[in-house]
């Protein structure tokens, strides 16, 4: 180990209770209220529905329990580029960091910027991203996005003036969307719960299918059977693992937990395991108020369905037969909330890699400074200056369809590091050893394995540019390295 280790000037702040939010607030976004319509276009049937947020819970929990081993055996600022630098290499590592300055950690804030900004827009339509307000060499800035910017510049100034400040926002916001999150769950499955609804969905429950759209209609909907249903189970999974990432943030922010060893690992079983439930029972509770199967041409909520619940807004959809028209103000509510704390999370998180990378002279200088509040504010500052670049040039979200299966392969790989660790370093201090070894992180790295080479096979222009960026950063560390043994 090298400077990465040196944590001296961080304040440890948080306890199990700040750290278990800040994995409940990362990962718990907007992407539960819609990214279900796209799994049941995909799959067709609820018992699919169901399984794809299972087998994503899974995945998650046994994940996070994997990286409780080596969190409690690194437990320093930067957690998995940590993880993987002492797995394998400086270089891997770097690769890790580009990937997630470039793309992943601050392509996530700027689309859940732009989402807190879309949603804020029901309430107040002004920030319409439709609201063109300069239209500057063909790049067209919105209201929208100028509020998203601003939304994130706000939470890093938070940020910057310390980690208990950041911990009052995500604790606060975590605890609300929550509770609202948990509030929407039983009223569907009491209130809004319908008879004949419940019969349709559960009649066929693995009949599964995938409906084929052209020019905004359904085409033709095509039955699946044997290796089909895998693949289509794999792709739908694409929206269901992006609204469960961000688990690991915790890990980056270790220097600044009280009892890390035991505090980290206890933070990601239960963080994960709340919002696994919560993120399935919320598909429980929307099979029971709308129809899965619908027309995209129907003129009502019920005859659209979840398939087809206007621009994928399957809690707005839901939340309607609760609520009646007031429902749209509720989910927006509901999503500024949950949106502004998770980006909270992700902003706070975010910088400690950058500031590790720096310490290992793998990132600018600067970055590896702390302020008087102990935090790397520069590094936030930076992250917050690449974030806002992403929100005005509206790439963001393709970048992040392109880093899919990127994310995954990190993450087998992190995992794969537990065992080349226990050869590597059999005698270093492992106060939490991951359960079941080996078995439980092999299960990891089969079922994430599976997903990605379907992700690859199935969706290839969304899968291999995502190699690319990674591979971007191969020159990169080449020339960082040649200046650094100048």
């Amino acid at each position: 180990m090298n400077s990465t280790k040196e944590n001296s000037g961080f304040k440890k702040e948080l306890g199990l209770f700040d750290a278990t939010m800040i994995v409940i607030g990362s990962m718990i976004g907007s992407g539960i209220f819609i990214v279900s319509a796209d799994i049941a276009r995909t799959v067709g049937s609820s018992g699919y529905l169901l399984l794809v947020w299972v087998i994503t819970g899974i995945i998650t929990l046994v994940g996070a329990l994997s990286y409780g081993e080596l969190a409690s055996m690194m437990p320093y600022a930067g957690g998995q580029y940590v993880y993987l630098k002492e797995s394998y290499s400086s270089f891997v590592a770097f690769l890790y960091g580009w990937t997630m300055f470039l793309v992943i950690q601050t392509g996530t804030i700027a689309a859940v910027a732009v989402a807190f900004a879309k949603y804020t827009a029901v309430l107040i339509p002004w920030f319409s991203g439709n609201n063109i307000l300069l239209n500057l060499v063909g790049l067209k800035i919105s209201s929208g996005q100028i509020l998203a910017i601003v939304s994130v510049l706000l939470l890093t100034y938070i940020n910057v003036n310390g980690v208990k400040e950041g911990k009052l926002v995500q604790n606060i916001f975590s605890v609300a969307k929550t509770i609202a999150l948990i509030g929407l769950i039983l009223l569907g499955l009491i209130i809004g719960s319908n008879v004949n609804v419940i019969q349709q969905n559960f009649s066929n429950m693995w009949n599964a299918t995938t409906v084929h759209l052209k020019n905004g209609v359904i085409d033709f909907i095509e039955p699946l059977t044997g290796f089909a249903i895998i693949a289509a189970i794999g792709m739908a999974m694409v929206g269901s693992l992006f609204s469960s990432v961000a688990w690991e943030n915790i890990t980056f922010i270790a220097a600044e937990v009280k009892e890390p060893k035991k505090v980290i690992p206890w933070s990601l079983f239960l963080g994960t395991l709340i919002v696994t439930i919560l993120y399935v029972l919320a598909n429980v509770s929307y099979l029971f108020v709308l129809p899965l199967k619908g027309d995209p041409t129907a003129k009502d909520i019920a005859g659209m369905g979840i398939q087809f619940a206007a621009e994928d807004r399957v809690g707005t959809a839901a939340a309607h037969f609760i609520f009646g028209d007031v429902a749209v103000i509720i989910m927006a509510i509901l999503i500024m909330i949950s949106t502004f704390g998770c980006n909270n999370g992700l902003i706070l998180a975010g910088a400690r890699i950058f500031y590790a990378m720096s310490k290992d002279k793998l990132f600018f200088k600067f970055a590896g400074e702390l302020n008087n509040k102990s935090v790397p504010a520069k590094a936030l500052w930076f992250q917050a200056l690449w974030t806002s670049l992403l929100c005005l040039s509206g790439s963001y979200g393709q970048l992040l369809d392109y880093v899919v299966a990127t994310v995954l392969i990190f993450y087998i790989l992190t995992i794969i590091g537990i065992f080349i660790l226990r050869k590597k370093r059999p005698d270093a201090e492992r106060p939490y050893k991951v359960f079941a070894y080996p078995f439980l992180p092999m299960i990891y790295i089969i079922l994430a394995a599976v997903v990605t080479i379907i992700l690859l096979i199935y969706k290839p222009n969304y899968t291999w540019p995502g190699l690319i960026i990674v591979a971007l950063g191969i020159p990169v560390y080449l020339i960082w390295g040649k200046k650094l043994n100048n």
